[in-house]
């Protein structure tokens, strides 16, 4: 049975013969893809509407059907390719279109490069209100794959299966270890390959699951809340060192060092290996006790002439090549004096405040997360570092006028936040600081620009930078350096 399809083609309506079975469906015919949004879609245009399409490249034409109409925008998916975008390559990954990072491997670095520093621009001008932004080049990943140092996967025991899995009628569904699908917390992709991470990884992934299926382990369920395994995390260091976690819902401590132990014997590379047990309803770990099995307690990653060790809960750059270069740009833009007091907000393990101590007189670090501040602390104390100081607490509770009288105003403040950037209680508190220079680092421009744009009446936009952490995705760093308006 051959139904009609309704063909939208300019601003003409008509009906095509068309092998599609089910309900009619809207179709735009000829769509020229001329930018990118966020979670890996393209953008293209038709009366006045967006037409938001996964899996293609600015340059494509293509035929799609409309998921969804609003007002503003449709969303769409691609029937067929017309036309191929000359920055179209072939992604390298097996699971790219299926496994929810990477969504931009089908772009040449070129032009991921280019489309991010867009992203920088349009939302500075857009957001920040300011008309002509400073922007450097964006600073390119010295990696373009196996840049990670840190991967995070969950066991599941039921497999997501890709299209071609489900029509072949003789396939037999299986328990996965790999990642989530995009949207999906119950749903896992098996992952056989990931080109994010040393092979290394990849070696144990694929060991610690054969094992389990071959030797009775079962998977956990994220609806039922049953099965012995639940989750496993993978770190590395850029000097060779190898931390693996095994997160258990219920296996008993033999079956646990059974496993642990095999893993162990298989990989002797292995510098920390630990077990940890979660019986709550969600993945979340910093609450929970890890258990050392064999090796050392913490790994080590070297930054210039600083050490920083990392243990099963420590937050670290997941690039730590290029956060190496995040963190000149930042002390660059900073350009301290040695009598230059610093605040670092958002320290996290204190990195920042490591990498600029020697170059100012004194630098004060707030966190919230309590264990970061404890690595922090050590951290300033392995590197011989006497010149920092440490506070945990919400933002908005600790930086307040009466702490600045009791610590001292800064000079320069850097600012890392997390994705949804700074409260605006603490951009006031910011503002009224009198630092002569801000230094924002973000890992979320649009959060950001909002808050650049806060700050207006009392600092002016200088400078920005770009710096690509995270090649094949949409997501991209960037330094601003805001002064003080006399």
């Amino acid at each position: 049975m051959i139904l009609p399809l309704i063909i939208v083609k300019s601003d003409k309506i008509f009906t095509k013969e068309h092998p599609i079975f089910g309900a009619m469906t809207k179709i735009i015919e000829g769509l020229a893809i001329t930018d990118i949004a966020d979670e890996g879609r393209g953008i293209g245009r038709w009366e006045g509407k967006v037409v938001f399409v996964k899996h293609v490249v600015p340059g494509d034409v293509v035929n799609v059907e409309v998921k969804r109409k609003k007002n503003k925008f449709i969303e769409a998916s691609v029937l067929e390719y017309t036309a191929f975008s000359p920055h179209r390559i072939q992604p390298e990954c097996k699971h790219f279109g299926v496994c929810g990072g990477c969504k931009r491997q089908d772009m040449d670095y070129e032009t991921q490069l280019f489309y991010k520093q867009k992203q920088v621009k349009d939302s500075l001008q857009r957001i920040a209100g300011i008309e002509n932004p400073l922007l450097e080049n964006i600073l390119p990943s010295q990696q373009k794959f196996y840049y990670r140092n840190r991967l995070d996967f969950a066991f599941s025991d039921k497999e997501w299966m890709t299209r071609e899995q489900v029509s072949n009628k003789d396939y037999v569904t299986k328990p996965a270890l790999g990642f989530h699908v995009t949207g999906r917390f119950d749903k896992v992709l098996d992952i056989t390959e990931c080109l994010l991470q040393d092979n290394v990884s990849n070696k144990i992934r694929n060991f610690v699951r054969e094992y389990a299926l071959q030797n009775g382990y079962t998977f956990f369920n994220r609806i039922s809340q049953e099965g012995m395994l639940r989750n496993m995390i993978v770190r590395n260091t850029s000097g060779g060192q190898w931390m693996v976690m095994i997160m258990f819902k219920d296996a008993d401590k033999s079956q646990r060092e059974k496993l642990l132990q095999a893993v162990a014997d298989k990989f002797p590379e292995i510098t920390s290996l630990y077990s940890v047990v979660n019986t709550k309803k969600n993945d979340t770990f910093f609450d929970l006790d890890f258990e050392l099995y064999c090796g050392v307690p913490l790994i080590t990653e070297k930054m210039e002439d600083l050490i920083f060790q990392i243990g099963p809960k420590t937050f670290y750059q997941t690039n730590p090549l290029q956060a190496y270069e995040l963190y000149k740009i930042a002390r660059e833009y900073a350009a301290l004096h040695e009598d230059d007091h610093v605040y670092d907000l958002y320290t996290g393990t204190g990195t920042i405040a490591a990498f600029v101590a020697s170059q100012c007189k004194h630098v004060t670090g707030i966190e919230s997360v309590a264990e970061s501040i404890e690595s922090a602390k050590i951290n300033s104390e392995l590197n011989h570092i006497s010149n920092t100081s440490f506070f945990t607490g919400d933002m908005r509770e600790i930086l307040t006028p009466d702490f600045y009288n009791r610590q001292g105003y800064p000079d320069v403040i850097i600012t890392d936040p997390p994705r949804a950037g700074m409260h605006p209680d603490v951009v006031k508190v910011i503002c009224n600081s009198n630092a002569k220079k801000v230094v924002y680092v973000s890992c979320n421009v649009a959060t950001q620009a909002r808050d650049i744009a806060l700050m207006k009446d009392y600092y002016r936009f200088v400078k920005a930078r770009p710096v690509d952490m995270f090649p094949q995705t949409d997501h991209v760093e960037n330094v601003a350096l805001l002064e003080k308006i006399n």
